[in-house]
């Protein structure tokens, strides 16, 4: 990031290499509808600024001309109304059908020019149904992000940097989960020059992660007429933005009224650059959530010198990022690096690994009397593009001969991420046409020539239409097996060469005007062939067969029957793609030039004596299960450890052991307990975690271990909190997503501070990417397992969210999910017995009586009321777990308002007390601290 070199650190081969390339997924279906709809902008060249569902022309606050995406004849508009939203483009939204199709808006640019692409999303609750969508946007065939909805009433933007290779380019909604598929604003702003210049840029996309304007004056963002290019700087005072935290004591804001030449590289706006932080202790420490992350990443530091500095004053400083020695070896000094005062520099690093959550620091050097200096910072995540379909161009061909048609203004590509209606494709990742399905569409004039350029059709469908001239030659389609021209008006000879295609099984060409003698290439192949209706078309016999299907020399009706049924059945049958374990590869800490297939490149690799040594001998037990043996232990360094001995039955074999260790590597979340490494060591697996001192949520709600002492209301709350976050990493953070299928009670650990974290992923599967569930042999625990899972054994990440109801339930109640004395004597499940406390309205009936009343009654129902939620019976009726973070963030909310009430009335008391509810300071404060075990800069 921070680092004083604007070049690549790796040759274009290593950075192809199968490390870094990232899979698009494929996702299922059979159809999609697709507006090609162009749309142009006379406020400036190449911007674009496009009011979906809106009505008219219109200029905005900043000077933006809109634009209304009324020409589209497909999807729904909604009016909303949000609090304290008046832009006139977010009145207004368009929303599509919650179904397998695509939907799509097509954009004019100019060919080699880089462009910014801007998609923005407010749900508003348009539907009525307050079920907040998810669903995946997509450029062109590139799978871009998945839109994930968590507050009616907030903004997502998704950013797109690309360099544009044709003169269109399509953005696409498809695959919605939940809810419908919708779109506010779609805009385009064009870049002069090299800005963003990488040498990538013809097979990777920048994805915007973080543009933050260090210092600002206030928490509104920068951006157009500031910035040019009207990118958006959001404010570093706006904790929201990419959950910025860690702020070092000591930082300060500065700001400048002079110019600054920001002439160079991506000239971010003089507005920007006149303001800054800096160190006055001597560093800059900030953590840093990056969207899409971990991944590999073009990151970059925006700085300028606005403070006078005396002739004897210095300021240098290095960038600290753990985990990456090699980048803090170099010193940055502003005015030096810039030649001058007042003008940008711009260090950084056009491709670097890095992590979901980034902590850096800013330190001076030893020989410098100022502080570090920040202005601002860009990341990018490289996006690998998919260039579709080969196909594209050939089947782009046939549809210009029916531009005019509703079901040709399916644009973009035809198999990507979603195919046409009317076409299926293969599983390649740049799938073929397999199918193409133009039956009954009115078609006219000859066969396009180009039908005949798709090398991988297998079957054509081409009957009832108004198809004249004759049949071309189909020679370069090798693997066609059906063929069906019935009832045109086709006319001409057979061609022989249809004789000459190996796979073909099925020809239909009834009812046309034919003419000729069928070739004996025909005759002499095992095929249904129908070509009765055609008066002059003769067998070679010179007689006139038009009632007569021939497969090979004789076949009775019944065959031909049975053909045709097995026709339909493949014409119909889906495609599936299956992602086995191959398709584990981890992103977060392999370099770009890494080629092990082990697990040393993912995770530390302890030696067996380390271990031995840090448990001394295995000698303190401190968990167990059908998994194994966990010991404590405790490194030289101090650092206490969790070691996990796993059983030999375990798993199986050492490709299973390292694709664990890949996957528990990929995640990194600060609710997710740590995996610190692994060993592989005198026939034994063993992973290494971060030692949790308070064991387990389990042990804190009915274990002796409590000794009559239980956590409040509040602490119960903060602790659902931080495990819905850790569990929302794993569905909404993760690609592809992880289900971690043992959510329970057990699983849920307590650091020394008491904030949560889930753990023991052994059970984990990687969610399919367009698959609505995985196929999986039932795993979990009796009480909180999915009965929907159970029954079906399709698992989803639904089944993750009825554990986590259980695990609610567990947290209101202090019972445990199976019992046979707590729930009556016709009951041993919780799950079923505080369902018929809730719904009777009796909550009082299931609350932990440990509580002791210390609670506000509205928190504790809105909690109960997302619980059931929760565990209905049918996975579709339940939450996303986004939804349920935000019901517990609203009941913290309550709870703390409740909490301030009791404060201020108590606080002129003489004996008053400190409210058992009330957060742990302290310990939040410790939470939220930088890693001391980042080292302090060192002269270079």
């Amino acid at each position: 990031m921070l680092y004083p070199s604007h070049f690549s650190l790796f040759t274009q081969q290593q950075f192809n290499s199968p490390y870094f390339k990232m899979e698009i997924p494929f996702f299922l279906s059979l159809t999609l509808l697709l507006f090609f709809f162009p749309f142009s902008s006379a406020q400036m060249p190449g911007f674009v600024s496009l009011d979906c569902g809106g009505d008219k022309n219109f200029t905005d606050e900043i000077g933006l001309q809109w634009t209304p995406d009324d020409k589209i004849t497909y999807g729904e508009i909604s009016t909303i109304s949000v609090a304290n939203e008046t832009r006139k483009q977010y009145t207004t939204l368009r929303h599509f059908p919650a179904d397998s199709r695509k939907y799509c808006y097509t954009l004019d640019v100019v060919s080699r020019t880089r462009y910014l692409l801007r998609a923005t999303f407010l749900y508003g609750n348009f539907d009525n149904n307050n079920v907040y969508p998810k669903f995946d946007i997509s450029i062109g065939a590139t799978d871009w992000s998945t839109i994930v909805i968590s507050d009616a009433n907030s903004i997502e933007v998704r950013e797109l940097i690309f360099l544009a290779s044709s003169p269109k380019v399509s953005v696409c909604l498809s695959n919605a989960t939940t809810g419908q598929p919708f779109i506010s604003t779609l805009e385009l702003r064009q870049f002069n020059g090299s800005v963003y210049y990488t040498y990538y840029e013809k097979d990777f996309y920048l994805s915007v992660s973080a543009r933050i304007n260090f210092g600002a004056e206030s928490d509104a963002p920068v951006r157009y007429p500031d910035d040019p290019f009207d990118r958006i700087w959001v404010s570093d005072s706006v904790k929201k933005a990419n959950y910025l935290v860690d702020v070092a004591a000591g930082t300060e804001r500065i700001s400048t009224n002079v110019s600054i030449d920001v002439n160079r590289d991506e000239m971010p706006p003089a507005k920007v650059m006149q303001t800054a932080v800096v160190g006055t202790n001597g560093s800059l420490t900030y953590r840093l959530n990056l969207d899409g992350f971990p991944a590999i990443g073009w990151a970059f530091s925006y700085l300028a010198e606005i403070e006078d500095l005396a002739k004897n004053e210095s300021r240098k400083f290095r960038l600290v990022l753990p985990g990456q020695p090699d980048i803090s070896k170099a010193v940055v000094n502003i005015e030096e690096n810039a030649l001058g005062k007042y003008r940008l520099y711009e260090p950084g690093f056009v491709n670097v690994s890095l992590p979901f959550v980034m902590s850096f620091k800013l330190g001076k050097t030893s020989d410098s009397s100022r502080g570090p200096l920040l202005n601002a910072m860009e990341i990018n995540k490289y996006l690998e593009k998919n260039d579709g379909s080969p196909d594209g161009e050939a089947i782009s061909s046939v549809l210009s001969h029916y531009s005019s048609e509703d079901w040709a203004q399916e644009g973009g590509d035809p198999c990507l991420p979603v195919p046409w209606s009317w076409i299926h494709c293969n599983s390649d990742q740049q799938p073929r046409i397999v199918s193409v399905l133009l039956s009954g569409k009115n078609l006219t004039g000859v066969i396009p020539l180009d039908i005949t350029k798709l090398t991988g059709l297998v079957e054509l469908w081409l009957d009832g239409n108004m198809l004249t001239g004759p049949i071309p030659d189909f020679t370069g389609c090798n693997d066609l097996k059906i063929i069906h021209l019935e009832n045109n008006q086709l006319a001409g000879e057979l061609p022989a060469s249809l004789g000459n295609l190996q796979n073909l099984r099925e020809l239909y060409a009834q009812n046309n005007k034919l003419s000729g003698t069928i070739p004996s290439e025909i005759l002499s192949k095992d095929l249904v062939f129908n070509y009765s209706g055609n008066n002059n078309l003769r067998s070679g016999s010179g007689k006139n067969n038009q009632l007569y299907v021939i497969i090979g020399s004789a076949v009775g009706a019944s065959i031909l029957l049975l053909a045709t049924i097995l026709s339909c059945l493949f014409m119909h049958k889906g495609k599936i793609k299956y992602y086995g374990q191959d398709y584990l590869v981890s992103h977060t800490s392999q370099s770009l030039e890494s080629k092990s297939d082990g697990p040393a490149e993912v995770a530390h690799c302890f030696s067996y004596s380390e271990i031995k040594s840090s448990t001394n001998n295995f000698e303190k037990e401190i968990g167990s299960g059908g998994f194994g043996v966990v010991y404590y232990g405790k490194q030289k360094d101090g650092k206490e450890i969790a070691v996990k001995v796993l059983t030999s039955n375990s798993y199986q074999g050492k490709r299973e052991f390292s694709n664990e260790v890949i996957l528990l590597s990929r995640i990194h979340h600060r609710n997710l307990v740590q995996l610190l490494g692994y060993c592989r060591e005198e026939g034994k697996s063993m992973l290494i975690y971060e030692f949790m001192h308070n064991g387990t949520l389990k042990e804190h709600l009915y274990s002796p271990l409590t000794d009559g002492r239980s956590i409040n209301w509040i602490k119960r709350l903060e602790i659902a909190e931080d495990s819905a976050k850790g569990i929302e990493y794993l569905h909404t953070g993760c690609v592809p997503a992880v289900i971690h299928r043992d959510l329970k009670s057990s699983n849920i650990l307590l650091d020394k501070h008491m904030r949560a974290k889930v753990s023991d992923f052994g059970l984990s599967k990687l969610a399919v990417d367009g698959a609505s569930h995985v196929s999986s042999i039932v795993r979990g625990t009796v009480g909180y397992l999915d009965p929907e899972y159970y029954i079906s054994q399709q698992l989803t990440d639904k089944s993750d969210i009825y554990s986590f109801g259980v695990i609610l339930l567990e947290l209101i109640s202090g019972q445990e999910a199976i019992s046979n004395e707590s729930f009556g004597a016709n009951c041993r499940n919780l799950v079923q017995w505080a369902k018929l406390h809730i719904e009777s309205g009796d909550i009082q009936g299931i609350i932990d009586p440990a509580l002791h009343n210390e609670y506000d009654l509205q928190s504790m129902w809105k909690i109960a009321e997302k619980a059931l939620m929760c565990v209905q019976p049918h996975g579709h009726m339940r939450p996303s777990i986004s939804e349920v973070v935000k019901e517990i963030q609203d009941a913290i909310a309550i709870e703390r308002e409740a909490e301030s009430i009791s404060d201020d009335m108590t606080r002129n008391s003489v004996h008053s007390s400190i409210y058992m509810g009330s957060m742990d300071l302290a310990a939040t404060e410790n939470y939220l601290a930088i890693d001391k075990s980042i080292a302090q800069p060192t002269a270079r």
